[in-house]
């Protein structure tokens, strides 16, 4: 069955499914959270941090070292990220040609992120990915409801015009993959070499490229 009679509307998360920022991220919020006690090496930031709301990952970090961060942390990790993602965002490998591949059988996508619409376009913008999801970026901040939550997901497919059983969730964070399954979606999780266990355990079918991707879904 080909990709367009079981599949209406692709619903991608940004970061790591879209653009490969996740590095970027977590290694500068590890770097200012070392400044004040916290240890976690890279693969396990992946785990905890990817696809969260930042201020529950700030609130993990105070429990960890049991006192508040500055009331400047989240000011200057988005000012030290930005200036990162200027110029250090690129896309997934394969994923351009992912989406030509849907544009071509006319399937409806567009991204769905916890991240603040500003960060969202600036990634997509930089990665070169900007012009196509013009007019389809939903944001959690849009909504007050992030991800384990299932709202902003739920939201992406109400404004693009779709039910939850006609669309697909792409996702590669713990966060990410129980927001897609709660609110009733088939979610594929992007596996990394650190996520895997941790995606299919929530219940994801895990791909390890756009190129699987694609087989998986008859493009």
């Amino acid at each position: 069955m080909k990709i367009n009679k079981m599949v209406k509307c692709i619903i991608f998360d940004c970061d790591g499914v879209l653009v490969d920022t996740e590095k970027i991220g977590n290694g500068i919020l590890l770097a200012m959270a070392q400044e004040h006690g916290f240890e976690m090496e890279l693969e396990n930031a992946y785990r905890h941090f990817n696809g969260r709301n930042l201020k529950d990952c700030f609130r993990h970090i105070e429990e960890a070292i049991d006192q508040k961060l500055p009331e400047n942390f989240e000011t200057e990790y988005r000012e030290k990220s930005f200036e990162a993602f200027k110029t250090q965002v690129k896309p997934m490998k394969g994923v351009v040609d992912f989406i030509d591949k849907i544009e071509k059988l006319q399937i409806p996508y567009c991204v769905a992120s916890s991240g603040p619409v500003e960060k969202i376009r600036l990634n997509l913008e930089v990665s070169g990915l900007l012009d196509k999801f013009e007019n389809k970026i939903f944001s959690s901040y849009q909504i007050g409801s992030w991800k384990p939550e299932p709202g902003i997901f739920l939201h992406a497919a109400k404004e693009m015009g779709f039910e939850v059983q006609d669309c697909i969730v792409l996702e590669d964070s713990k966060a990410g993959v129980k927001s897609g399954i709660s609110g009733g979606f088939k979610v594929y999780g992007f596996a990394n070499g650190f996520n895997n266990e941790d995606l299919e355990k929530e219940g994801a079918e895990l791909f390890g490229s756009y190129e699987e991707l694609s087989e998986k879904l008859g493009v």
